[in-house]
């Protein structure tokens, strides 16, 4: 996906659901810091969205531009709308969002994870996808390991409903990764 991609998204979002400000989580957010991001990022053809004000529209968007919509057909990308409680991040991420907004976003603002959110997001859910992304973003130089293993205590790593990793754990997983 390509930052014109991301931008079109962020505009029909708005559209589809009459919300001004759009959030964008998962891997295609480093196009908010990187406009110009390299191929390594920018392999998915997915923008996982919601609206920052009204998050239970997230179905919506996945119904009229998600995988297998008209759009995505016409596009070659679509959007996911996704629980804003899918990414898990540190309580101060939104100090840090990269915001995008422009004439090809019709005035629309689309607010993209900082790189140090999104790789921690990532390393928390540790996929093999995740992994590999997160060592890009390390060896890029987009995210100091230092500075992300100082945001931990800040992650919300207790919730008991959905599956996540101790704190021992996941800085262990990102000096494995550092390492690697």
């Amino acid at each position: 996906m390509t930052r014109e991609q991301l931008e079109h998204i962020i505009r029909a979002c708005a559209s589809i659901t009459n919300q001004y400000d759009i959030m964008v989580v998962g891997s295609q957010s480093i196009l908010g810091a990187y406009p110009n991001a390299p191929a390594e990022f920018t392999a998915s053809m997915e923008a996982d969205v919601y609206p920052l004000f009204a998050p239970h529209l997230a179905e919506e968007i996945e119904g009229v531009i998600g995988e297998f919509s008209d759009f995505h057909t016409a596009n070659g990308y679509y959007a996911e709308g996704v629980d804003p409680a899918t990414s898990k991040l540190p309580s101060d991420w939104m100090a840090r969002v990269c915001k995008i907004q422009n004439e090809n976003t019709k005035g629309y603002a689309g607010y993209c994870l900082d790189p140090l959110d999104l790789f921690l997001a990532k390393a928390v859910a540790g996929r093999d996808k995740d992994r590999d992304f997160c060592k890009a973003l390390l060896q890029y130089g987009y995210v100091d390991v230092e500075t992300a293993l100082s945001k931990i205590p800040l992650m919300p790593l207790d919730d008991e409903n959905v599956l996540t990793v101790s704190p021992t754990k996941l800085i262990a997983r990102i000096r494995r990764w550092a390492r690697d």
